[in-house]
């Protein structure tokens, strides 16, 4: 399978990078990044054929049967469409959309092309994250609450390297995405009453820079989020599984008992590493041509919750 990484060079386009040379019979043939320079170095340095500044020109090569957007937020909507109207399959990361409406367009685009739109819903491969949700589906677990922080220190508009980007991150429709998602995955349900509070915005980045979001399922099971651009400290997000029988701790790919015992994950997954699995289903749902976990319309429940707690802020 042959496969395109926009974004290439940032953050999380090197992961994907890393990512696709642990999977058999994938080749990545063409990279796009908005700077010349950078991106023709990056591509020599990776061993890859192609370099473009322009998604546009990717798209139209014959050997690029999928695209992985790792571009800014404000593009996916735009970026994802253009790839499946180009007859493409697309893995946008997430989020793939800033909006519901947005979201909605994806959503039609792929049903109208039937081809493989995925998100970037990396929490539901984490292997953490699976082995709960494996509980769960046993019987063997029922989630109360889940309390999560996730908590980054970043009063610049920096990326994930803490290097000068041009886009704005968003603590909404980025970073309570991962957790809106993962809660109503986990519990099965939709999310069916909401609220958000936000705090003071940054005055350059016009962004708010601490959150509080409340989440609750037709069952009873509810979510805490807090989320903070301001939190002097390890940055990350941590997962507190209150569940009917046990209580969990997850961070990113390791996970421990209420009392931070380990607990081992070898067997859970093929790797422990969750962008590799977020891409191996991907290239798998091509290749077998089935709706991959993560579809654009699985999520699409997560969005509605996004736009539903942005309409409530005061």
């Amino acid at each position: 399978m042959r496969i395109c990484v926009a974004g290439a060079y940032g953050a999380f386009g090197i992961k994907h990078m890393d990512a696709l040379a642990n999977i058999p019979e994938v080749e990545v043939t063409s990279v796009m990044g908005p700077t010349a320079e950078k991106i023709e170095a990056f591509a020599k340095e990776r061993g890859v054929g192609h370099w473009a500044t322009t998604l546009d020109e990717c798209l139209a090569r014959g050997d690029v049967d999928a695209v992985i957007l790792s571009t800014p937020t404000q593009m996916h909507a735009e970026q994802a469409i253009a790839c499946m109207d180009a007859g493409k399959h697309v893995l946008v990361e997430i989020p793939m959309a800033d909006s519901l409406e947005d979201s909605i367009a994806v959503v039609e685009k792929q049903k109208e092309t039937g081809l493989v739109a995925m998100a970037g819903q990396v929490r539901r491969f984490n292997p953490s994250h699976q082995w709960i949700k494996n509980k769960i589906d046993a019987g063997e677990l029922k989630i109360q609450q889940m309390d999560v922080q996730t908590y980054f220190f970043r009063r610049t508009n920096t990326n994930a390297k803490g290097e000068a980007r041009s886009w704005t991150d968003h603590l909404l429709w980025h970073h309570a995405c991962h957790t809106v998602d993962l809660f109503q995955y986990q519990t099965g349900e939709s999310v069916s009453e909401s609220f958000g509070l936000q705090g003071p915005k940054h005055p350059d980045l016009d962004i708010a820079m601490d959150m509080a979001i409340g989440m609750k399922t037709p069952s009873g099971a509810i979510c805490t989020l807090s989320l903070s651009f301001n939190n002097d400290g390890p940055f990350g997000t941590f997962f507190r599984y209150i569940c009917d029988n046990g209580t969990y701790i997850a961070r990113y790919d390791d996970l421990f008992d209420g009392k931070e015992n380990p607990i081992d994950l070898d067997g859970v997954a093929v790797s422990n590493n969750g962008i590799e699995l977020i891409d191996r289903e991907f290239v798998s749902a091509i290749a077998e041509g089935r709706e991959p976990n993560g579809a654009v319309a699985q999520v699409l429940p997560a969005m509605e919750t996004l736009d539903a707690i942005e309409r409530g802020f005061k």
